[in-house]
Order: structure tokens, then sequence, then C-alpha cells
């Protein structure tokens, strides 16, 4: 049986308190603490009415009453949080028993306190004033999360939008270009080339951004993906250094490979380690100066696989290295020849190598320049 005791006609604006005790004086003393607080008052006699009436009242606050008919306040305790999870309101009990034992038991049954008969007014609403406020202040910071959740998710679809549809633009600008410089179209004039090895060379840059905050987007929103199977790394990092040695030889830079320690197999997504190499490789040329050469290097040791890139740039102060592998993580440092970089390379190739439960990490070198390494796990 329950009953509605000193229900306000703003009961909505108010916070509401269930009263879960089999006693009815016990109850009414409460009910008359509580009432000039002007809180929502529902008052039921047993844990399965404490059950039942929860959800329709929705309270703030359930003082628990531990010794009662049926379910004791325990079990009542635990099915309540079992039903509505994190979202339950805190529990007090109300009970004469203030043993240690007791007070151990009623906390591991999801209890936030006790409220000890017989009840001090003064001590029983300042209690209870605590619970209420933290309970609103833990509403508010679930409502801000939840908003800015909201906010973060229509940011990464615009932002995906936006790229997908500059992307197609700009492919069609940088082939464009590349057929003015292979004179598909016919000679042109020093001057010219020029010219379009400069719209070649920007609109390249672009679309790298662009990819980037793509595959951002796709992180952000928790849509990143690995397909893990064995694959030969070998091969993967040879096309990789193959490719990215035709950018470097406009900079007059090399990239060499050490590939004698690499293991036949690796457990990878190729798609996803092949856009780390491709990262670790790029940046090694951007910040390496004109006429240097870049070194990659494989080793395997029991567990581990790690590929290491080392430029001959001037290294990461040491002060910055935080910024590394963090959301557009720019460093004082820049590119030797002018590249675009806006930050999020890095921190995208973090995601996905930890996707892969391995780490990468930075380290500057004695001798000058840097090494980027990652790790994966071998079986």
């Amino acid at each position: 049986m329950s009953a509605v005791i000193d229900k306000p006609r703003s009961a909505a604006a108010l916070p509401r308190v269930m009263i879960v005790e089999d006693d009815r004086v016990n109850a009414r003393i409460l009910a008359g603490i509580l009432k000039p607080e002007g809180y929502e008052l529902l008052a039921v006699g047993s844990g399965e009415a404490a059950l039942q009436s929860y959800a329709e009242f929705r309270p703030d606050l359930v003082l628990l009453d531990v010794m009662m008919p049926g379910i004791n306040g325990y079990e009542a305790c635990r099915r309540l949080k079992q039903a509505h999870g994190e979202q339950c309101a805190p529990i007090v009990f109300i009970t004469a028993k203030n043993e240690s034992d007791d007070v151990v038991e009623g906390l591991a049954a999801g209890g936030v306190d006790y409220l000890p008969k017989p009840f001090r007014p003064k001590e029983a609403v300042a209690r209870i004033r605590v619970h209420l406020q933290n309970r609103l202040l833990s509403e508010q910071q679930r409502r801000l999360v939840e908003q800015l959740n909201q906010s973060n998710a229509a940011k990464n679809r615009l932002m995906g939008m936006v790229a997908h549809d500059l992307r197609n633009p700009l492919a069609s600008i940088r082939g464009l270009a590349d057929f003015l410089r292979d004179g598909s179209v016919g000679a042109i004039t020093a001057e010219q080339r020029d010219l379009v090895d400069n719209i070649f060379s920007a609109s390249q840059s672009m679309l790298d951004l662009i990819n980037e905050l793509l595959d951002a987007a796709v992180v952000e929103a928790g849509e990143l993906r690995v397909e893990i199977q064995p694959a030969p790394l070998a091969e993967l990092l040879d096309k990789a250094v193959a490719l990215n040695n035709i950018n470097a030889a406009r900079k007059g830079t090399r990239i060499a490979a050490d590939l004698a320690g690499c293991p036949p197999s690796v457990p990878m997504d190729p798609k996803k380690i092949r856009q780390v190499v491709d990262n670790l490789l790029s940046n090694a040329v951007k910040f390496s100066p004109p006429d240097s050469t870049v070194r990659l290097r494989v080793d395997a040791e029991p567990g581990r696989c790690t590929v290491a890139v080392r430029d001959q740039g001037p290294g990461v102060p040491e002060d910055e290295r935080g910024k590394l592998f963090q959301d557009f993580g720019r460093t004082s440092v820049r590119p030797t020849a002018g590249e675009q970089s806006i930050g999020l390379g890095l921190a995208i190739c973090r995601k996905i190598v930890e996707a892969h439960g391995g780490s990468i990490a930075a380290e500057n070198q004695p001798g000058g320049g840097c090494i980027f390494k990652f790790s994966l796990p071998l079986p």
C-alpha cells in the first residue's frame, strides 16, 4: 500500500523523495521532517511496493528501511540498481542498525548513506539535502555530456560532408594539372610548367589535408574498424617506400629501407597499417632537409614487431612532445619546403595502431633527427 504525502501543485519542479518504511509512524515522522523543505514525497510500505512505484514516481532520492516484511532493504536496493542502472536515484538506508558489518552490507548493495533511527531532524535534512544536490549536479553533468556528444556528432557529420564534397573537385584539379605536366595535351613552356607544378602541388596538399579530415571524422565518430589478418608486412613496406620515394625525389631526398628483420607475416589490417607507414614516411620527408636520407627499419622480437622511421630533421622540442599524437597537435617545427600540415595525421596513426593492440612513439636521436616507431603484437 502506498500514499502520496503532501504533493504540492508545482510538483514537477521539486525534488522527489520516496520513503520506503513499513512502520507508518516512522514514515509520518520522516514526512514531517521533510515537509518544510518542499519536497514531493511518496511513502510505500514494502520493498515490493517500492519496485512497483519507482518507475512512475521517478524519485530523486530513496529513503529505504532495512528491516521490512517480504524482501529486506538490501535486496530491494540491489533490485532497484539492477533495474535502473546508472540512472537509479541515490538510496539512503534508514535503520536502527549501525554495526559496521551492516553499513558495509548496505554500501555493497548500492546504498550511498545511512540515516539512523531515531531520526535527528537537522541531521536528516542536512544529509538528504546533500544527496539531492549531488543528484542534481550529476543529472546536469549527464545532460551536458549528452549535449556535447550530440554537438560533437553533428560537427563530425558536417566535417565529413564538407571534406567529402571538396575531395572530388580537388582530385579533378590535381588530375588535370598532371595531364598538363606530362604533355598529354601538348607541349608547354618552362614558365607554364612552373605554374602547373604549383597548381599540382597545392591541390595535392589540400587533398591530403581533406583526407586527414575525413579520417578524423571517422575516428571521432567511433567508426574506426580494423580487420586484422595475417599479411606480408615486407611487401607492404616495400610498396610504401617505392611510392614515397617518388615524392621524396622532388626534394632530392631518398628513402632507404632495411627489411632484413621483417617477419614473414604480421597480424594487421593492411590498408590501415599502410596509412600509418605512408604518414610516417611523408612526415620524415617533410621535416628532413633537401638531399637527405630517410631510413626505415624493421625489427622483430618475441611477441612484437617494430617499424621505425628515422628522419634527418631538427627533432621535436622536448616540451612539445606531448602534442605529437594529439588531434591538431602541431609543434613549432615546420616542414623544410613549405609543405602543409594540420596535425591530424599522427593522431590518426596512434588510434589505428592502438586499435591493433600496439603502441607508437617518437624519440629524438643524439646524432640528430627523430625516430618515429610503432609496434604491433605478434602471436
